[in-house]
This record gives C-alpha cells, structure tokens and sequence, in this order.
C-alpha cells in the first residue's frame, strides 16, 4: 500500500477542501495539492530519472513545498530521505552519500558544491518560484507499492555518533498514522495541523492522518518557530494541532502568559522527544489547560511506543497527578512494550531496565548498516537504548537513556531525577546533568545550569535546594553555569555536546564550582 493513496483519495472525496496554509492564508485545496503533485512526480521521473526506490533527498526549512516534494517522492514509488535543515552542510551532505540519494532538494538549488555530492546527485530548487519548468508528464496515479516497501529514510539525531538510518516502510508509516486517533484524538475536515516543529521529523511524521482526513496543513510565514504567529494562526483558523519538543512548549507557555493568550484556536499540543519536567508542564497547563497529550517514540519506531493522554496530563486533581505526568503512559494500541534485563529477561513492576518495543510500527532495519541492524533487533523487538520500568498498572516511566546513567560510589544515578529537582528551583531557566570521571567515585554529577534572567543561586545554594528532596549521594558535585545549553535541530539537548562543553571550560581554564 503507497502512503500517497491518502492523498489521492482525499482529493476524490474532499476535492475543495482546504489542504495548504501559508500562514492564515490558504494557497491550496485538495484538487489543487494533488495537481501539483502528480506535475511534480513527472518532473523527477522524467527530467531527473527518480525511479522506484530510489532516494530523494531534502535539505529545507519548512514550507509548503515541503509536503507537495514528499507527496510526488512517494507518489513514483521512491524513497524520501529528510535532513534536518539545522545541519551543517558537510553532515547534510554525508547523510546524502550514504543514503545514495539522486536527488537532493534544497530551496535555491544552490546550497552544495558540485563536490560536497555524491557523483549522480542533482541538487534541484525546491521552492515554487525557483523551479525550473521542466518537460514532464504528469504522473495520475500512485506507484502500486507493497506494505513492507520502503518510503522514509529517518536519520538519527546522531548524539552518539554518526548518524544511522532507520528504514520507515509505507506499512510502518500508516500503522503509525492509524494510531493517532486512538491515542491522541480524531482527526476530520475541519482540523488543521501547524507545523511548528521540522517536518523533517516528528512533526512532519504526523502529516499522513491529517491527509487521510482531509484536514488543513500549515506553515507559518516565517518558516520558523515563533509563538506569537502560532498563536495567531491558531486564532485565526482554529482547531490547530501541533507537535513541540518540551523546549518549544516551554517557551510557548512563557510568551502565553506574558501576553495574555489563553490557548484559543489550539485544540492540541503533543510533546515528546525530550523530558518535560513537571515545573515546566504545570507552567504550560497553566497557560493552555488541558490541552497537551505526551508521546514517547523514537525514529526506529515513529512517534509509537507510549503516550499519555489530555485526561492523564491535565488532570491535577488527582493524588497521584505528579507520578503519572513524570511518565510517558501506557503502551499504545499498535505494539508491545517491555522491561528487560541485561539477558534481555523481562524485570518485574518498579524495577528499572532497557525498554524494548515490538510491533507494526518499528522499522525495517537500519539503511546499508547490517551490524547496527543486528544489535538494535532481537527477535523482531527494538532495543530503544531507553532505561525505564513499569509500575502495576503497566504505566512505563523513563529514567535515562542507558549510556547517561551515572554510576557513582557503585550506585546507579539517573541524570533526569536530578535535573527535575533542579529544574524546579525558582532560579533555574534550564539544567542538565551529565557524569564526570572521577578517580575515587568513578563518576561524579556535574549540573550545567542556565540560570533564568534577575535570578541569581550559587552551587551551596542550589545543593541545600536539592537535598530538601532527594538523597545526597545524587546531589551535582560540581556546578558549571552558562549562558544556555547547547540544543540539536530537534530541541534536545546533546549530552555529547555537554561534554564537549564541560572539557572546553576546563581547558580554558575556567574551574566548575566544586561543592
């Protein structure tokens, strides 16, 4: 089954709906989406030779081109292969090598050197008033595709290493879609979704229901991530849903409440891809009300291991409010979900271990890497990296990724309880906690904190906070205090770059507080 199907029966039964925004202002319906599609599969088929299976590659910011470029990929039968347009291009280009891309688009057609590319790759504009018209017949129909054919190259964010691609078969994308409305609400004609996030990723991964229903699709003007034009837009045209990283939720709840905006027009906002500390969520309910629903997924296995929905996030009310917002929720309807132990034994409920997922959702393997395949599927079930447990209702909360666990005096410390102590201190902007080699510990914590503007809090002070609530073993032995954390394209924050940071300081040096 080809994922562009949707697309084709949406413009059948939904032909003037509204499909494209640019802004508040709709620039396309159905009908006219799909026109420029099936012109746009023809111009890669014919001038580029884009046949089926072979990669295209895209290098952009978001933009409405973004989706009508995708659409004409899958629509031939090939093969996209999104960068995250935060990348420098010397990364961008070796993602482009290593996928064997024949196209690249970007959107003056002008980013790379004919050098910096696989020979055989084209670089093409990709925005509409920079496309050379080109002989091309359009393509009607949607290449037929199997569902285990691939459509999605998904590279990681690469944090520990160079990037690897996850292989997103058109099955695994529709089995992804399909659970939307089961665990985050319906989706129909009068919705819309922003895009506020890159569409080179999660945000972009949630195009496909919102195809199949026939809903709106938005990109702001400015390309970029603005609070106050989302808030805007949403206001404007309504039932808005959006996908944001916990960094961009944070600030759309600091600029809600600094002008007043009450969440009117946004009917959504799902967060995922990072920890959302409790601080920073009562803030964001404050702002929005129960507005907010929380995924957890990864690229091998889009957007699909747990979530959380409004009820749980937005209901403080109950007494145990604080236990079920620190968690990602329960398992969803497409997949299973366990806790293992190192010899890949399930644990028992309240006992940490690495979380492992198995179902239509996760991917194929990883592209051209049959060594990383091996170690990441066992069984048909994804190693997530992820150490997390159950509690008895089979509510799975994460404590770290696997390789950032701390392990001090002997004892295991996870970076996320300390930062969620910290990061409720009223001085304290943003925190993140990594591990530092230490002759007689082993490891030590280290705390790298950005303090919130007016604010001021030393490492003594910041300690006796932490030890009001958690156990002093934790506790950061050393504190760095910088201007902001380094973030990737994706809002998380890389704790190889935090590393990197930490050493930088010292070797300029720049001494840590040592408490």
């Amino acid at each position: 089954m080809n994922i562009a199907n949707w697309l084709d029966e949406a413009a059948n039964r939904w032909p003037e709906r509204p499909a494209l925004y640019r802004g508040a202002t709709q620039i396309a319906d159905y009908r006219a989406l799909r026109k420029t599609v099936r012109e746009l599969a023809g111009v890669l088929h014919d001038a580029y030779g884009v046949q089926p299976g072979d990669r295209v590659a895209l290098f952009m910011y978001n933009c409405c081109e973004y989706l009508e470029w995708l659409y004409a990929i899958w629509w031939i039968g090939a093969v996209a292969v999104p960068i995250n347009c935060k990348l420098h291009v010397v990364e961008a280009a070796r993602i482009v090598e290593d996928a064997q891309a024949r196209v690249l688009l970007t959107d003056n057609g002008h980013v790379f050197s004919a050098i910096e590319l696989p020979v055989g790759c084209k670089e093409i504009a990709a925005l509409r008033n920079l496309r050379t018209p080109l002989p091309a017949r359009p393509v009607v129909t949607p290449k037929v595709c199997a569902s285990d054919t691939l459509a999605w190259i998904f590279y990681t964010s690469g944090t520990t290493g160079r990037s690897k691609g996850a292989m997103l078969t058109h099955g695994n994308l529709s089995a992804m879609s399909l659970c939307y409305p089961v665990e985050i609400e319906s989706v129909s004609g009068g919705d819309a979704l922003l895009y506020a996030a890159p569409i080179s990723h999660g945000a972009g991964l949630y195009n496909f229901i919102f195809i199949r229903s026939g809903a709106a699709h938005i990109v702001p003007e400015s390309r970029a991530f603005d609070p106050s034009e989302i808030f805007s837009i949403a206001s404007t045209l309504g039932r808005v849903s959006l996908f944001a990283a916990p960094t961009m939720v944070k600030r759309m709840s600091e600029e809600a409440i600094r002008s007043g905006y009450g969440g009117n027009g946004i009917r959504t906002i799902v967060y995922g891809g990072a920890p959302m500390y409790l601080a920073d969520l009562r803030i964001a309910l404050n702002a929005f009300g129960p507005r907010l629903v929380q995924i957890y997924g990864q690229g091998e296995s889009p957007m699909t291991i747990t979530a959380l929905n409004r009820e749980a996030v937005g209901n403080r009310s109950r007494p145990d409010w604080e236990r079920v917002a620190s968690s990602v929720g329960w398992a969803q309807s497409c997949v299973e979900v366990k806790v293992v132990d190192s010899g890949f034994e399930p644990v028992a409920s309240g006992l940490p271990g690495e979380v492992v997922v198995r179902g239509a959702t996760v991917m194929k393997g990883y592209w051209r890497n049959e060594v990383a395949t091996r170690a990441a599927l066992v069984d048909g079930w994804l190693r997530t990296g992820d150490v997390g447990y159950f509690d008895e209702t089979g509510m799975l909360t994460l404590t770290d990724r696997s390789k950032d666990v701390i392990i001090s005096g002997g004892s295991n410390i996870y970076p996320r309880e300390v930062e969620e102590v910290l990061a409720a201190h009223p001085a304290v902007e943003e925190v993140a906690v990594i591990g530092e080699p230490d002759d007689e510990w082993g490891e030590i914590v280290v705390a790298i904190v950005v303090l919130r503007t007016g604010y001021e809090a030393d490492a003594v002070a910041l300690n006796r906070w932490f030890t009001k609530t958690m156990a002093s073993f934790k506790k950061p032995k050393r504190y760095l205090f910088v201007a902001e954390l380094p973030k990737n394209g994706y809002g998380k924050i890389p704790k190889t770059e935090l590393r990197r940071l930490f050493v930088d300081t010292k070797d300029r040096g720049i001494s840590p507080l040592v408490v």
